[in-house]
């Protein structure tokens, strides 16, 4: 059987942590970044953890 194949717009968007979980980054910052507050604009810069619901999907796009 062949090997798997990544998912090319998934590994360009996720990263695997230390510990297997799977870090992505916000949504909502390519735009109309004038209309939000600086406080929001704060929060959005920073990566998070994709929910455990849909990390199983995401570690068989990465072949993981």
């Amino acid at each position: 059987m062949p090997k798997m194949k990544t998912h090319s717009s998934a590994k360009k968007r996720f990263k695997i942590t230390g510990t297997g979980k799977v870090k992505r980054f916000q949504a909502y910052t390519s735009h109309m970044m004038r209309n939000k507050s600086n406080k929001a604009k704060l929060r959005l810069r920073d990566s998070t953890l994709v929910s455990e619901a849909d990390e199983k999907r995401i570690l068989r796009l990465l072949c993981k």
